[in-house]
């Protein structure tokens, strides 16, 4: 019995028209094989198992094929089955990883000159080319510049950047694209057919969705899913197989976090981490659902061919309604953050559980990205009329007095009982007095200007501000939250300079007082009076803003 063969070596591409994806590679190779203009150096690059190396044992066949097919090898020849087994030692397959010295290299250089024993040509595969060393560099840049007839390189690399510039300039490059999710489902679909595997569309789309590009990752996965389970291979099969939430579970969630529902939140986390899901594949398939979800917020209707696919698009265009662009920034930071850490963390699941109660409640955090979250979020929604005000509160009905039993027989006397000293005549209410529209604010403005922090930094223009002020006839109250900001400001330069600016913009005198809230009527006649009256008395506050 033959040994067992994974798929993605099994279903490796023999022609380049096996080649999925890679249309303007593939078809660019073709011309210049019919066409004889061959190069003497090419440089494959682009993430993994999009076919850099597949294309170049396509390319040492096609170049040593005895019988092509309009560029393609025919894979009958004696050339073409020595390369496919390994046999051929003309053409060979070097990995710079594990050969990056420069004495690797220059074994390399002084077998390059001899002709091929076998073949046409002499091809060598240089795999991850980026690992040599600079020495190895060096001295190989000489026979790539101006190799022999007889000789063809083939450079791979994942990682472009990392390769010098010398190298580059004397090779023909050519950039392998990500294939794209349609193209990985139509060739798992291919191989499922051909190895007897009955994979259903909704798995062949979760399976192309995780290879995330690459078609090795693709194979490996429908290999891995389909040895675990029999029958129907579905994508509930191969959630549980692989050990993700999946898009169902995955956008209820992100439903529970749009609410602030955090206990269903937390009770759906504890319930998917019972079943074995991975931490880190369920916080990965949120991050892409956020991804998805900002995607559609900002570019509209034209996000729909950007979406990974971690969720409908049914789900995906309600969840955007109900979440602002800056929560889906800081949401993608949180997740981000929170899988970065995982590395060194003790524990994953109290790690992973604090980022679920963080993004279902926003108001625990107070840096900027979470004040900023939530101001949108009421942006929003005033701007689409989703934000009613609350009713004005009725006024409460009198209480009747309770019954004469009730009463203390020790309490002091009370206004309106029989035995109450007589009361004193009433002060009489100052009227109000109406100052021009934007008065504080200027006023505000103009002693900001004079004084000195931190005394200037009490005169701010907004509703919580430490300082409100109150024009009561020719008398400007500085009404204080405290004592220390009274006792600050109960200067007599401090209250010279708002006096002064107060008498030139009403162009009449203006007398600054100070006036602490908080402080015993005892200690100040302007707070008795105010206790005196009641708190319905502060309509003499007239200055409009």
């Amino acid at each position: 019995m033959s040994a067992y063969q994974a798929l993605y070596r099994k279903y490796r591409p023999q022609t380049f028209d096996d080649v999925s994806g890679q249309m303007a590679v593939t078809q660019t190779l073709k011309t210049q094989l019919t066409s004889g203009r061959m190069s003497h150096a090419y440089l494959f690059t682009g993430s993994r198992g999009t076919g850099k190396t597949s294309c170049a044992k396509i390319l040492a066949k096609a170049v040593n094929c005895l019988n092509p097919d309009n560029g393609n090898p025919c894979n009958c020849c004696e050339a073409c089955k020595s390369i496919d087994s390994g046999a051929c030692m003309d053409v060979l397959e070097i990995d710079a990883a594990s050969n990056n010295g420069v004495d690797n290299v220059r074994d390399l250089r002084d077998d390059a000159i001899y002709t091929p024993s076998q073949v046409k040509m002499r091809v060598y595969i240089i795999d991850e080319v980026h690992m040599l060393s600079i020495s190895a560099f060096n001295a190989l840049l000489k026979i790539i510049e101006e190799p022999p007839e007889h000789l063809l390189f083939i450079l791979a690399t994942t990682e472009l950047h990392k390769v010098p510039a010398t190298i580059l300039s004397r090779c023909q490059r050519f950039s392998f694209r990500r294939i794209s999710q349609e193209d990985i489902a139509a060739r798992l679909q291919y191989v499922a057919y051909q190895e007897n595997i009955d994979l259903d569309d909704g798995a062949a789309r979760v399976l192309a969705r995780l290879a995330d590009g690459g078609m090795r990752d693709g194979l490996s996965l429908l290999d891995q899913c389909a040895s675990a389970t029999t029958g129907e291979l579905t994508a509930e099969r191969v959630y549980a197989c692989l050990g993700i939430a999946g898009e169902q579970k995955c956008g209820e969630l992100m439903g529970y976090i749009a609410s602030h529902d955090t206990k269903s939140a937390l009770e759906l986390f504890n319930r998917l981490y019972t079943e074995g899901k991975d931490l880190s594949a369920m916080l990965d398939e949120m991050a892409c659902l956020t991804r998805d979800l900002l995607v559609m917020k900002t570019a509209g209707n034209a996000g729909i061919t950007m979406l990974s696919g971690v969720a409908s698009d049914q789900e995906v265009l309600a969840l955007t309604k109900a979440l602002s662009s800056a929560e889906l920034v800081r949401m993608m930071n949180l997740i981000q953050t929170t899988l970065s850490g995982f590395t060194r963390s003790a524990s994953r699941r109290m790690d992973a559980e604090l980022c679920i109660v963080e993004l279902c409640q926003p108001e625990l955090s107070l840096d900027a990205k979470a004040l900023n979250a939530r101001l949108t979020r009421l942006e929003e929604k005033l701007k689409n009329g989703d934000f009613v005000a609350a009713a004005p509160a009725k006024k409460q009905k009198a209480v009747p007095a309770p019954a004469e039993e009730d009463y203390d027989d020790d309490r002091p006397p009370m206004p309106g009982d029989e035995d109450a000293p007589p009361m004193e005549d009433e002060p009489p209410r100052p009227q109000p007095s109406e100052a021009p529209v934007g008065f504080w604010p200027e006023l505000c403005g103009a002693v900001r200007k004079e004084l000195k922090p931190p005394i200037s930094g009490f005169f701010a223009v907004s509703p919580n501000a430490p300082v409100q002020g109150a024009l009561v006839g020719g008398t400007l109250e500085l009404r204080c939250g405290n004592d220390f900001i009274a006792k600050m400001l109960d200067k007599p330069d401090v209250l010279e300079v708002v006096s002064r600016k107060a008498s030139a913009m009403l162009s009449r005198p203006v007398r600054a007082v100070v006036v602490d809230l908080n402080a015993k009527p005892a200690g100040n006649p302007r707070m008795e009076q105010l206790m005196k009256f009641g708190r319905e008395h502060s309509d003499i506050v007239t200055i409009r803003k």
